[in-house]
């Protein structure tokens, strides 16, 4: 294998095509790496198959890098088994070729909000075993910075929408294709509460920056959000105007319901424990990323519109 170009991404999913597309504008090439060794990339884009979980295989696909990103995300179900051993392989990749390393995360560390703006400066206080988790893959990933074996910044974003989201979005596909149709929309808890959603093509700025910022390196930052957070109701009668019909027919999931399906479907099982973020304003604040290294949000309207595009147009 040739040595890597200088931005190695390992996933394909929304995340990692949306990192894809931000170091494409920057006139950057990447490698992107997954189990299969296809994606929906152009043929001029590399794509290379391997297990993540190999830090021999990561570590021969990163040699020669600068940036290494981490847009791994394994089923709900298969987190706590998969999830440390993805996270392992890349780091050993990042360190072994002296590249920085960033790492796409959520929100989850911290718990509930409590009544609190969720900023990173908070302490972890997760209640749920996968927020147990993704706290103690952050700490290791700092832990590693801190002791100078690797350059590290993380990326944290809250529930995410855009192109490429699908059925994993709570806006998504669930949303976008009812409201074209004029139909009922279903998502999942309670509407009516504000709640932070992060545009995907804005993860993918936030994280091609944090690859490239003197200042990023050792810290957490959220990816940018609008800061006019709305409501999920709000979110869904916009999509509906936009598509041109009244005000969004919206249909909630209830926790209750997510537990019955829970019963035959494993990652509705795993849903179930993440619905605190959907029972009280779940609000992050992301002026820091903003303020310090200049990247902003798209507006809420227009990051709707330009998704609905993508459905419109198939």
């Amino acid at each position: 294998m040739t040595a890597a170009p200088r931005h190695v991404v390992f996933g394909t999913g929304a995340i990692g095509l949306a990192t894809l597309d931000a170091l494409r504008r920057r006139g950057e090439t990447a490698r992107l790496v997954n189990r299969s060794g296809h994606a929906r990339v152009s043929d001029e884009t590399e794509v290379v198959a391997g297990d993540a979980r190999d830090p021999a295989f990561t570590t021969e696909v990163a040699r020669g890098a600068a940036v290494v990103y981490q847009t791994l995300n394994p089923p709900y179900p298969e987190w706590t088994a998969q999830f440390p051993r993805l996270q392992a392989g890349v780091l050993a990749a990042a360190e072994a070729s002296g590249a920085r390393l960033v790492s796409m995360e959520n929100v989850y560390t911290y718990g509930r909000p409590a009544g609190r703006v969720l900023t990173e400066d908070l302490p972890d206080g997760a209640h749920t075993k996968k927020g147990q988790l993704r706290g103690r893959m952050a700490r290791e990933l700092l832990a590693a910075h801190d002791a100078g074996r690797v350059e590290v910044a993380i990326g944290r974003a809250s529930d995410y929408f855009g192109p490429r989201g699908g059925a994993q979005s709570n806006l998504g596909d669930r949303l976008f294709p009812a409201a074209l149709a004029g139909k009922t929309a279903t998502v999942l808890g309670d509407p009516d509460q504000p709640h932070t959603y992060t545009f995907i093509p804005d993860i993918g700025e936030g994280l091609a920056v944090l690859g490239e910022h003197p200042d990023a390196p050792g810290q957490v930052w959220h990816l940018p959000n609008d800061p006019n957070t709305r409501t999920t109701r709000q979110l869904v009668d916009i999509v509906y105007r936009q598509a041109g019909h009244p005000a969004g027919r919206l249909r909630s999931l209830p926790s209750l319901a997510l537990r019955a399906l829970g019963l035959i479907d494993p990652t509705m099982r795993e849903l179930v424990e993440m619905q605190y973020q959907f029972a009280e304003p779940f609000i992050v604040d992301s002026t820091k990323i903003t303020n310090k290294l200049g990247v902003e949000a798209t507006p809420l309207e227009q990051a709707l519109a330009d998704t609905g595009r993508t459905y419109s147009h198939g």
